[in-house]
């Protein structure tokens, strides 16, 4: 290979790497709340302090679909299908990217009632961590 060929080649290299520097892949994350038709006070509450911290903590990230709240029935073909993707069986609260998986179901049904601020906050604590 003469050398202008080489260098043509490299400065190439560099301009492609340089492109694919310059726009991180962007990661996505869900957050899912999976329920039955029949629920509870507290099923309801976690569903909707979940997706008012979704919506108000990351409202910019919402409106380009980096980050979504969906709310899911275990009872319907759809929601059954996504349960079993995701080996979820039960009310779960979840939130996924990629591999990464952060189970905050206990936490949900804890909080949800009596301290929504504190439910929002491990929201918020993991959806940054997949963040990162």
């Amino acid at each position: 290979m003469n050398m202008k060929k080489t260098v043509l080649l490299i400065v190439s290299l560099f301009m492609v790497a340089g492109i694919f520097a310059g726009n991180p892949v962007t990661k996505k994350i869900e957050v899912y709340y999976f329920h039955f038709t029949r629920r509870c006070m507290t099923c309801n509450n976690v569903e909707k302090v979940s997706k008012e911290a979704v919506e108000q903590q990351y409202a910019e990230k919402v409106k380009t679909g980096e980050i979504t709240f969906k709310s899911v029935n275990l009872d319907e073909k759809d929601g059954e299908a996504i349960g079993a993707k995701y080996k979820v069986e039960g009310q779960t609260l979840l939130i996924v990217s990629g591999e990464k998986r952060v189970d905050l179901t206990d936490k949900g049904f804890m909080y949800a009632n009596d301290k929504p601020d504190k439910l929002k906050a491990e929201i918020k604590k993991a959806v940054d961590d997949m963040m990162k």
